[in-house]
């Protein structure tokens, strides 16, 4: 399973066609993100160990990427906030390489089978809100006197959690819901069936 990653800021690198975003989507590297992907240069955006961030700077990065019409692919991991942006993508992907990869997609309940087949298809017109709230949830989620509850839906541990992991065979897919109790030890997360990440549009084929 995943391990453990320190949270830090968001920090932009350009490698060639590659425009490499890792740390936290906090907003602090927005403005240089979206000069890159003006330049028409970028192909890729590479979201490597970003783990969460907000739901503000998430619509932004997710708004950019998709008016640039750039690629998006995930290496090591890419939670919350960074699915978000990750699903904007003309085509989203896993890396290639011997990490394990892992996206959590937040979620405010453990979704249905039923859910899960419909939930992230044609998300590309979705705010940060639509994606996260269930289907009798609020739409905005005020913060409570203590601080809490804007971003209870963008918290990095609870949601759906899909992991390519490397092998002699090829790389393995597997599917967890974690509800959040289990801090970062996703090694306690339910494992969902049938959570084929191609088959529910959360990679492109």
């Amino acid at each position: 399973m995943l391990a453990p990653v320190a949270a830090h800021a968001a920090e932009i690198e350009r490698q060639g066609r590659l425009l490499l975003v890792s740390g936290m989507l906090d907003g602090s590297e927005l403005a240089s993100f979206i000069d890159h992907l003006n330049s028409g240069t970028v192909r890729t955006v590479v979201l490597e160990d970003s783990f969460g961030g907000t739901a503000e700077a998430a619509g932004a990065y997710a708004d950019a990427i998709r008016a640039s019409g750039v690629e998006t692919e995930v290496r090591g991991q890419c939670m919350a906030a960074c699915a978000y942006a990750f699903l904007a993508g003309k085509t989203h992907r896993f890396s290639d390489g011997f990490q394990v990869n892992g996206l959590m997609l937040p979620v405010a309940a453990r979704p249905t089978a039923a859910e899960l087949a419909v939930r992230w298809r044609d998300d590309a017109h979705r705010t940060p809100a639509d994606f996260t709230a269930g289907a009798n949830a609020p739409k905005v989620i005020e913060a409570s006197a203590d601080g809490r509850g804007a971003h209870d839906n963008w918290q990095p541990e609870h949601g759906v959690l899909f992991t390519a992991s490397p092998s002699l065979f090829g790389r393995i897919y597997n599917a967890f819901y974690c509800d959040g109790t289990q801090g970062r030890d996703f090694s306690k997360c339910e494992r969902l069936p049938d959570a084929d990440p191609f088959k529910l549009g959360v990679l492109s084929p």
